[in-house]
């Protein structure tokens, strides 16, 4: 029987990978006038792009 983090190991590398990338989507493009919902707040945007990371990436893991 596998584990859980052997299961799901592409989900959560898509959520580390997301993680990283929304962080700095918000450090490099962000938003200056702090009125955008996702993109003005790093925890936001950090949060963001993990649940989108690990949405792509399960879309790769193979189903028996």
């Amino acid at each position: 029987m596998k584990t859980f983090f052997q299961k799901h190991i592409i989900t959560i590398i898509g959520v580390a990978v997301g993680l990283i990338v929304g962080y700095l989507y918000w450090h490099y493009v962000g938003c200056n006038s702090g009125t955008c919902a996702i993109t003005s707040n790093p925890r936001n945007s950090t949060l963001y792009g993990g649940m989108i990371g690990g949405l792509v990436f399960s879309l790769f893991k193979k189903e028996k």
